[in-house]
């Protein structure tokens, strides 16, 4: 255990709470995670004896407040694009594929449906179950949180590793087997909006899972020096930029026009109305480098 929590024997939440706050040196969130771990530690310990309490906590506390962050950030993000599709005469001219219509309510809560199966029977599991791995591989929650160079550098690696691995599994997902077998759900709508970025097979959400909760589990198993809140923002940012890519919008100030290595939605969207090439999840380097490039752009791209 990297953990040093040692519960009080008897202590309520407020007490708890201005017991971290009697260490200056503690952020604000450092003060909330500290005493949240500390609440649900000593709720469990009466149930289950040490040190069995610390792995139950870690399974069923941080675990679901975990999947609960993961469902709020998901569809709040979502909201932005909801409501864009649902003003087209307002946003049309950020709409890349701008001839076809904008999905009904109907679509879209069709498409909620099954998402939030996918995100019960599927995600949440997997996200019960990295903490014990967690664990295993020598990943840290307790105190002090990363600085943010630390925490910046790592989340880089994280999106570069997850990219190259999503090129490459992507890309075989294309082949006629598996297309038909796993990939197939996720090219249903061949405009995508910001619901249809995690509208995919059971199989496809598990094998693509892994290049994001992979990349930390391994670095954390050879440096000893990545936490959790580390993994939580990494985890967060890599939602935001999936529903992005299928929001089916590009703006004037998109991440793609400051950062030309950045894909963004235009070259994802390339990806579904063309059905072939741009792999890649977040970055452009792949696609250009293997000649898979989607669409007219990649056809100029290989004459020239």
């Amino acid at each position: 255990m990297n953990s040093t929590f040692a519960p009080p024997a008897a202590a309520t939440y407020p007490e708890l709470y201005a017991l971290a706050s009697q260490n200056p040196k503690l952020s604000f969130l450092e003060k909330a995670w500290w005493h949240t771990m500390l609440t649900g530690i000593m709720t469990l310990s009466q149930l289950v004896r040490p040190p069995m309490y610390f792995l139950c906590h870690l399974l069923t506390s941080i675990g679901i407040i975990t999947f609960l962050a993961h469902e709020i950030l998901y569809f709040a993000r979502c909201i932005p694009w909801i409501i864009a599709d649902a003003l087209p005469t307002l946003f049309h001219r950020f709409k890349i594929q701008d001839k076809k219509a904008p999905p009904s309510a109907k679509e879209q809560w069709s498409c909620v449906k099954y998402i939030l199966a996918i995100h019960f029977i599927v995600e949440m599991p997997m996200i019960v179950l990295f903490h014990p791995m967690m664990e295993l591989f020598g990943l840290k929650y307790a105190l002090p949180f990363p600085d943010l160079k630390t925490l910046a550098i790592q989340i880089t690696i994280f999106f570069f590793v997850e990219d190259t691995y999503h090129y490459w599994l992507h890309r075989a997902f294309h082949w006629g087997p598996l297309y038909r077998a796993i990939h197939r759900v996720h090219h249903q709508y061949a405009a995508p909006f910001g619901l249809t970025a995690e509208y995919a097979s059971p199989w496809e959400t598990m094998l693509l899972g892994l290049g994001t909760i992979g990349p930390p589990l391994v670095l954390g198993s050879f440096t000893g020096e990545v936490h959790l809140m580390t993994v939580l923002a990494w985890v967060a940012l890599r939602q935001f930029q999936a529903i992005d890519a299928h929001s089916g919008y590009d703006f004037p100030w998109s991440l793609r026009r400051i950062f030309p290595l950045w894909g963004g939605s235009d070259w994802h969207d390339d990806h579904h109305r063309y059905f072939r090439g741009n792999y890649s999840s977040s970055f452009k380097h792949w696609d250009i480098l293997m000649g898979t490039v989607a669409g007219p752009r990649g056809k100029k791209m290989r004459q020239e």
